[in-house]
């Protein structure tokens, strides 16, 4: 009995998430000339999901009363608000029970679905600044909050729509439901193996060619889906069986597969949804967000590929035989649906002007008319996973929106923001920049351990990132900045999510996994480094200098690429330095400057020449890389 009605509720609450979320994107309420204002809708929103949180996460093995209790009780106390929002926007009775108690009911059920959710990490970071904006006037200046007595945060969080139910959860429910929709349709309607499939068939021969699959499918994939632990366990079961196959070691084929999938979170459109609180934040157009991401995941990408190649070539990883890997033509004939789909995406996104959102959710219809004269969505089973899943993705999201909201809320009462800045700020002139970048993303990587990388985004792009700028970081450089070495956290031992998860499909070593899979990344940990002096790597600057930065950078990350991959230590040490004098020199000396093309010269020199010291050996495949 108890399961049944449960399962029921939990379903009914996912189905509501997913199917009224995109009747809010289309306008649908307005179209029925049904008049609600965004706080009513957003409030009731997140209420659903709180529900929802509480059934898909009990506290026991099993669903309990306890859970449906606490779930209504959080949906009665949201929907609440959102019932009140008119009338408590001329209320003159200021901080009344009825707006109290059920604020402290729904704060409370939020922070509880947070934990449930998303685990301790992110949860204990909300208390905390609960706390501080409770309690930190008691501090020395200059972290001092503004005094805050708690009737007076819980009626500001809980009503205000510069808070919870803020920015921050409109993005959410909106922009990043939309893609959610189309990432779930590509996933339920077979793109990921579609991608798979296509890679195998155009460079599955190639030396190392499995690993190259992995790289560029879960690039691909991952781009749209901007899931790193679901990008690796769609791809990765595939690539990585086949990595091993080949001849690369269990630890190699994981971290091969945790750097590519984690890529997703970085590369254009989506971004892991944090393009669309870029843009929000900066106030700026998310085509601009996604223009300047373009080059760093493409750098990205390439050092993995050059990382791959060097490294196939070490261990004499062979191609897969011809004969084992499908068709092109075949590939394309069965699969040629999902390419149009991502093509009126780019067009709608980047040529039409289209709102992202709606431009994610036109896509979404094209691929649906495509699947279903493919023969695809045309059984209950494809609906029911599409929308039930596609609401159980959205669940840890809102529940982030949601604390993202509670922090900014308290950052706006306690003036935390403007505390950190000016301190800060201090540090910079009294240390350089280099020293504010390192703190940053050493606190960026730290904090990140666990916790999704929006999250991260959001609070310290909030603390942060005005210093940055204030210390002459471009904005928008130093926002990309934090966005980076938020999502390397998912590589960083000793938590690293997606080594971890990629480590189990491979049955070995996560450190083992973790540690390969920082040097293979180790441009996500350079560039923004870069970007921050040289913002010509962001597509800022005039076309030369954007030019000869981006080349001489691209021609270092495939130095390095080779040296990290070189079996003798002394090539190692000596290329890994020459890489790091080939980074320098742009920052040191300015785009324009001579040197740049002479150590652009030298590093493609040394490339050849060390390719060169270190003859391919292919035991079965004679096919180049």
């Amino acid at each position: 009995m108890m399961k049944r009605v449960s399962k029921s509720l939990l379903n009914l609450y996912l189905a509501v998430l997913f199917v009224a979320g995109i009747a809010w994107i289309i306008n649908l309420p307005e179209r029925l000339g049904v008049s609600l204002i965004q706080y009513e809708w957003l409030a009731t929103y997140l209420g659903v999901a709180v529900a929802a949180v509480h059934l898909a996460y009990p506290y026991g093995k099993k669903t309990a009363w306890l859970d449906i209790a606490v779930g209504l009780l959080g949906l009665a106390a949201w929907t609440w608000s959102a019932v009140h929002t008119e009338a408590w926007m001329f209320s003159i009775t200021g901080k009344s029970p009825d707006k109290i108690i059920p604020g402290a009911i729904a704060l409370i059920a939020l922070m509880e679905g947070l934990r449930k959710s998303c685990g301790l990490s992110i949860t204990i970071l909300v208390w905390a600044m609960i706390v501080y904006g409770l309690f930190g006037y008691h501090l020395p200046q200059p972290v001092q909050a503004n005094y805050t007595n708690l009737n007076s945060l819980i009626y500001y969080l809980y009503t205000d729509s510069n808070a919870v139910v803020g920015a921050i959860l409109s993005i959410v429910a909106t922009l990043v439901l939309a893609f959610l929709v189309f990432g779930r349709m590509l996933d339920v309607s077979g793109a990921t193996r579609f991608f798979t499939d296509i890679c195998l068939a155009f460079i599955g021969h190639r030396r190392g060619g499995p690993a190259k699959v992995a790289v560029v499918a879960s690039g691909l994939f991952g781009s749209v889906s901007s899931s790193p632990v679901g990008n690796i366990m769609s791809t990765g079961v595939v690539t990585i069986p086949l990595m091993q196959k080949s001849g690369f070691r269990a630890y190699q084929a994981a971290a091969i597969e945790a750097v590519a999938s984690t890529g997703g979170q970085i590369a254009p459109p989506v971004m892991g949804a944090t393009a669309f609180l870029i843009a929000e934040f900066l106030q700026i157009s998310y085509v601009d967000v996604v223009k300047a991401a373009l080059i760093p995941a493409l750098f990205y990408y390439l050092c993995l590929f050059f990382h791959v190649d060097a490294l196939a070539r070490r261990e004499k990883v062979v191609g897969l035989s011809k004969a084992d890997l499908p068709s092109a033509l075949a590939v394309l004939r069965t699969g040629w649906i999902f390419l149009f789909p991502l093509a009126w995406l780019i067009y709608l996104l980047f040529w039409a002007g289209t709102q992202p959102a709606m431009a994610a959710l036109w896509s979404a219809l094209v691929l649906l008319a495509f699947a279903l004269v493919k023969g695809r969505f045309l059984n209950l089973e494809d609906w029911k996973q599409l929308v039930l899943e596609g609401g159980a993705n959205m669940l840890p999201i809102l529940m982030i929106a949601g604390g993202a909201g509670i922090v900014v809320g308290v950052m706006n009462v306690s003036g935390l923001a403007q505390s950190l800045s000016f301190l800060l700020t201090q540090v910079g002139e009294s240390y350089g920049l280099f020293t504010v970048l390192f703190l940053t993303a050493v606190l960026c990587v730290i904090l990140g351990m666990g916790m999704p990388s929006t999250a991260i985004y959001v609070v310290l792009a909030t603390l942060i990132g005005p210093t940055l700028t204030e210390l002459g970081v471009p904005p928008l450089a130093s926002h990309l900045f934090i966005f980076y070495f938020g999502v390397m956290s998912f590589l960083t031992p000793p938590v690293a999510v997606a080594s971890y998860v990629a480590a189990g499909l491979a049955k070995t070593s996560m450190w083992l996994t973790s540690a390969l899979a920082l040097r293979a990344a180790l441009a996500a940990f350079v560039l923004p480094f870069i970007w921050c002096y040289r913002p010509e790597i962001l597509l800022m600057g005039s076309p030369i200098d954007i030019a000869l930065v981006s080349i001489t950078t691209l021609i270092a990350l495939w130095l390095y690429a080779e040296a990290s991959a070189a079996v003798s230590f002394a090539m190692r040490a000596g290329l890994t330095g020459i890489c790091a004098i080939m980074l320098l020199v742009p920052v040191v000396t300015g785009p324009q400057s001579p040197w740049i093309f002479a150590t652009a010269v030298v590093g493609a020199i040394l490339v050849f020449l060390v390719r060169r010291s270190e003859p391919e050996t292919l035991n079965t495949s004679r096919e180049s890389a």
